[in-house]
């Protein structure tokens, strides 16, 4: 029977050490992901300056654990969580032999994407919403999949064969963008924006403060795009 002390120290060895191996690969996947947004931004800008110089494309690097691309209206915002992360047993990973044969595979970085409207920035819409559009999960081999809306749901959730490189990062960005293209602003329901307080429309008529998102009441499914 081993001691406490002795068990302790094992864990240690175990998961300690295996969580800073997944937070380093996560870093070194997140500045991919900076660098190939970066370049992705450039080379679209370049494009649409010989169109119309007034649709802009840019590139923000913000920290080290986020930046953003803003192009036309909207705005993703890449942001790397510094935790590393297990999955519950229901979770669909856990079917996998890949798992099954090493459960250490199953503990990885994560990566959250989301859409803002870009004068939510610009004018500091500070109640404005963002919504989810995908989690980028990589483990300690790098392997790695896409919990996601509409096709960012099923191209890149082969978590026992794929493995992270450059161009798959790039793949990833394109569709978070032609998925946020696609994902226009609706106008609010009546009945949310029927009663308005001075304060409100004081602010409104300096900042444009009332709330505003692409879709009120969005829920984030992997599978469709249900609106409440």
């Amino acid at each position: 029977m081993k001691s406490p002390k002795e068990l302790i120290l094992d864990t240690l060895k175990e998961k300690a050490c295996l969580k800073q191996d997944v937070y380093k690969k996560t870093v070194a996947t997140f500045n991919d992901f900076k660098a190939e947004a970066e370049k992705l931004a450039v080379g679209l800008r370049e494009e649409m300056e010989k169109v119309d110089k007034d649709v802009f494309i840019e590139f923000m690097d913000k920290s080290d654990f986020e930046f953003q691309i803003k192009f036309g209206g909207d705005v993703l915002v890449f942001f790397m969580h510094t935790n590393v992360f297990d999955f519950d047993k229901s979770h669909s990973i856990w079917n996998s032999s890949y798992v099954q044969d090493d459960p250490l595979r199953s503990y990885c970085g994560m990566i959250n994407i989301y859409n803002f409207l870009a004068d939510s920035f610009k004018y500091n819409r500070v109640n404005d919403i963002g919504y989810l559009v995908a989690r980028f999960f990589v483990n300690k081999d790098l392997h790695y999949f896409v919990e996601g809306k509409r096709q960012l749901g099923f191209l890149y959730n082969d978590f026992i064969h794929e493995v992270i490189n450059n161009e798959k990062v790039r793949a990833i960005i394109e569709s978070a963008i032609l998925y946020s293209m696609d994902f226009d602003l609706l106008t609010p329901n009546y009945d949310t924006m029927k009663e308005v307080s001075v304060y409100e429309i004081n602010e409104v008529t300096s900042v444009n403060n009332l709330k505003t998102g692409k879709r009120l009441g969005f829920k984030f499914h992997s599978d469709n795009d249900e609106i409440q």
